[in-house]
């Protein structure tokens, strides 16, 4: 008797094991190595927060010699982190089936730094720099808004190839940089702290660190969306206000370059400048977007000459039925973020 209901136990433990769904399978491509701007994805996946909501999710990083962009319209990726806004501009105006669903970070990191004691600490002399180094894809989008709406100069113009060098040796230059990366290593390298000026704070109103789909995705699986965006927006409350530790062990081993002190000085800046918990995500939740907002930053960019009044249908630009559910908000309150 004893065997029979064993036998019976062990049936119906191999009965709901094969009824119980899978988690569904995910790849989430970023567009650089693993950094504390990815934080919230990866703590999504060290604490098992993707998986609570049913996702399997692989985290597939990118970095100069990798362009994942590609992968999302072709089928061979789930969802994609981009950049800003001007990288989804140009998706709906060349037709390509993808749509922003999120928008992880209320202000693009992209500032200018500047050495201390130049006259830079006020925005407007940055115009005034006889040296500006500025990357080439810089100089064609945000560089153009620049000179329209501050009144920068090309004759300033001076290719930035990511190496620190040029910039260090020159005090009257400034240089292009990642408001949460490169002042750190400006303060490693240069043993001293930069003047930073981060351009969403003059204006430059673009989201940042968004999160792609492809429009079938967004139209035939809303739910699978949602359950992504949430889960991450999870991962970025946690992140940024809990234990972040087996994050940061992932991203270490993803991009051996990065170290624990690096890291966290990232988040500090995160924080301290309001990269992803400020304005409509304080109020709504991480990942909060608006139409009116993606509109005026879409004039600006008209304004600036990047495109032509009308050229792109914003419609087709962002999806807003997966945020603004002010998801996070009772967890942050529980961890003591402000």
């Amino acid at each position: 008797m004893t065997h029979t209901l064993a036998r019976l136990a062990a049936s119906t433990l191999l009965l709901v094991a094969t009824l119980a769904p899978a988690d569904d399978k995910v790849v989430f491509a970023t567009n650089w190595k693993a950094q504390a701007a990815h934080g919230g994805f990866y703590q999504s996946v060290a604490d098992g927060t993707y998986r609570k909501y049913g996702l399997d999710v692989t985290i597939q990083p990118g970095g100069p010699q990798v362009n994942n962009r590609p992968l999302l319209p072709a089928g061979r990726i789930d969802f994609l982190m981009t950049g800003n806004l001007l990288h989804s501009f140009d998706n709906a105006k060349n037709g390509v089936p993808t749509v922003v669903v999120a928008a992880m970070f209320q202000k693009d990191p992209q500032a200018l730094i500047a050495h201390p004691g130049q006259g830079y600490e006020q925005f407007d002399n940055l115009k005034n720099a006889p040296v500006a180094l500025i990357a080439k894809d810089g100089q064609f989008t945000w560089w153009q808004w620049l000179k329209v709406t501050h009144g920068f100069q090309d004759e300033a113009l001076k290719p930035y190839n990511y190496n620190l060098g040029p910039f260090l040796a020159n005090p009257k230059a400034i240089q292009q940089g990642y408001s949460v990366a490169e002042p750190i290593y400006v303060e490693n390298q240069g043993k001293f702290k930069p003047v930073v000026h981060l351009l969403a704070d003059h204006g430059f109103s673009t989201y940042s660190t968004l999160i792609e789909a492809r429009t079938e995705t967004v139209k035939n699986k809303p739910e699978l969306v949602q359950r992504f965006v949430d889960a991450s927006v999870l991962g970025w409350v946690n992140y940024l206000y809990g234990d972040r530790r087996a994050a940061n062990a992932m991203m270490m081993k993803d991009n051996p370059e990065m170290t624990v002190a690096e890291m966290e000085a990232s988040v500090a800046l995160m924080k301290e400048q309001g990269i992803v918990d400020s304005g409509e995500a304080a109020r709504n939740g991480i990942g909060a977007m608006s139409e009116t907002r993606i509109r005026d930053f879409y004039q600006q960019m008209v304004k600036a000459g990047l495109y032509k009044a009308g050229e792109v249908d914003l419609s087709k630009v962002a999806a807003m039925q997966f945020v603004n559910k002010k998801v996070g908000l009772d967890v942050k309150g529980k961890l003591g973020g402000k």
